[in-house]
């Protein structure tokens, strides 16, 4: 019991460890993303990964500045001992410091039942290090224990007798019985690698190794052979943008200056599925980065509004403003606070100014390469878009499979085509769908088809004499009445006698229809005061027609 004028001190349990973050890591990566920024911390110039699956286990491995036996105990195990205390940068390399809050370590527990780890200073020190068995964690955590009551075990020196060759300083971390997340093949983890860890493509001091093997911009080529489109901001300095992100694979580019100081690019594939990385549950997304290091993935979860195009698009968002002295990261390391105010203006600058800009050229870009643009931008109407759609499809059926002047000649023709096709196509739907239901109401009212009874005649006399000709003997029309072989000014003629003979008539207006149809239905490419003309004639039959139809 204390006494009344004893002196009081702090005591922590060890269950502030699960508090603090054991149990808040939810991704391999950001595990593993906490050694290498370690070992990036550590001004290490090369770090290797080895997984062995049967074995179960997994090796980071670096060659940076290593620990002593006082760092190990006061840096490394100090829960809280941040490295920016001596400094915002490494002292030997200069690096800007990505460890802040100094409980990202935590991470290293959270995926494998025993943590191993090895460290020195030079290759004339000894090794020194622990194990830390998470099982034995949690019964220290049950028994309530103290940190000074719960010493590490020894560090077992045969496990790292293959790792130890060569390695004159650094930290060796050997992972024991890691967890499901972490079993993805080595093809995948070496994309995510590239992906998520940016320095190890743009700085040349700096190199990521898998089972020996450097992580390059190579690791990306599939995902840069279906990227279509890439929107570069306030122009980032990235081999993969520079090197992997150009024609023929890529259509289209474009450079969005915006104000402040975020980098970055935002690029569209061809389909969502080329996002998912196949066997896990990662998914490429737009991911935020401060100085290098990955802050926040699928940062457009933020700001969501649901349009198709977001579903395609991947990127990087570069903003180290958000590195100061202010610390603006959760607990976890997962993401930035969501009520950060720099946090919150970097958003409304996406929001606002960079992908409304990147809807409007998506939508121009994909129906420009003869794919399905996005429904709901209004710039065009939606029978404009259908007809568009249903021109790109059928364009298709035309494009030669070689890379050619040929090729490159017949597709510049079909997008010579693409405006016309535009009108063409939803007039000629019009135009079908307005002759049939005519069809329909003249059979419906049992109409006398007298008047244009001749016209009839000789039309079916021509399509016959033309079936002679190409030595065709089946039926072309589905119904072989007189009606089939009339157009709209055949079966005006045949409706507007019935409805009392005014001039203001359905009759009227076919006659005006009648040519610059017949020149559509042809597919003659029409004039712009003929396309006018057609679409002012045929809203008035369309009016005519409705009030016919409405009336029993």
């Amino acid at each position: 019991m204390a006494k009344q004028n004893e002196q009081f001190i702090f005591e922590i349990s060890l269950s502030v460890l699960n508090h603090l973050g054991r149990n808040l890591y939810r991704s391999f990566m950001t595990v593993l993303g906490e050694a290498i920024s370690n070992a990036w911390d550590a001004d290490a110039e090369n770090v290797w990964i080895y997984i062995d699956k049967e074995d179960n286990t997994l090796i980071v491995k670096d060659d940076g500045i290593g620990m002593t036996a006082e760092d190990f105990q006061d840096k490394f195990l100090k829960i809280g001992y941040s490295k920016r205390k001596d400094g915002s940068k490494s002292k030997g390399k200069k690096r800007p410091f990505i460890g802040r809050k100094g409980i990202g370590k935590i991470a290293l527990l959270s995926c494998a039942q025993r943590i191993h780890i090895f460290t020195r200073k030079s290759a004339s020190d000894s090794y020194v290090g622990g194990i830390i068995d998470n099982s034995g964690l949690d019964e220290a955590i049950k028994s309530d224990l103290t940190p000074d009551q719960y010493p590490l075990d020894k560090v077992e020196e045969a496990i790292f007798q293959e790792y130890k060759k060569g390695h004159k300083h650094g930290t060796i971390i050997y992972f024991e019985n890691i967890s499901e997340g972490v079993k993805n093949s080595i093809e995948y983890l070496r994309k995510l690698i590239a992906l998520y860890f940016r320095f190890s493509l743009v700085d040349k001091s700096f190199n990521i190794f898998v089972e020996d093997k450097p992580i390059t911009i190579e690791d990306l080529n599939d995902l840069a052979q279906r990227t279509e489109f890439l929107w570069k901001i306030n122009e980032l300095d990235d081999p993969y943008v520079t090197q992997k992100l150009v024609p023929p694979s890529l259509k289209e580019s474009k450079s969005l200056p915006v104000a402040g100081t975020p980098k970055g690019f935002i690029a569209s594939v061809n389909k969502p599925t080329n996002l998912k990385v196949f066997t896990t549950e990662e998914r490429i997304g737009v991911d935020l980065f401060v100085n290098g290091r990955l802050r926040e993935k699928d940062v457009l979860r933020h700001i969501p509004t649901a349009r198709v195009y977001e579903s395609y698009l991947y990127g990087q968002i570069h903003f180290n403003e958000l590195d100061d002295e202010v610390d603006r990261f959760t607990s976890s390391r997962e993401g930035v606070l969501a009520d950060d105010p720099k946090f919150r203006w970097l958003l409304t600058t996406l929001q606002k100014e960079i992908l409304p800009r990147i809807a409007e050229d998506w939508d121009k870009w994909r129906l420009k390469n003869k794919k399905k643009g996005d429904d709901e931008n209004t710039r065009l109407t939606p029978r404009e878009r259908t007809s568009i759609d249903l021109f790109n499809v059928v364009s298709e059926d035309f494009s030669l499979s070689n890379e050619s002047a040929q090729k490159k000649k017949i597709d510049s023709w079909v997008d010579e085509l693409a405006e016309d096709a535009k009108f063409n196509f939803s007039s000629y739907a019009e135009c079908f769908i307005s002759e049939n239901l005519l069809r329909k109401f003249i059979r419906e009212k049992n109409l006398s088809a007298e008047r244009v009874q001749g016209i009839i005649d000789d039309l079916r006399r021509r399509e016959n004499d033309n079936k002679i000709a190409g030595n065709i003997n089946i039926d072309i029309r589905q119904n072989n009445d007189d009606l089939s072989y009339l157009d709209m000014a055949g079966l005006s003629r045949v409706v507007d006698p019935q409805r009392g003979g005014s001039t203001n008539t359905i009759n009227t207006d076919a006659k005006e229809y009648r040519p610059i149809r017949d020149a559509l239905a042809h597919t003659a490419l029409l004039t712009q005061d003929a396309k006018t003309k057609l679409t002012a004639v045929y809203l008035n039959i369309k009016a005519r027609l409705r009030t016919l139809l409405s009336n029993p």
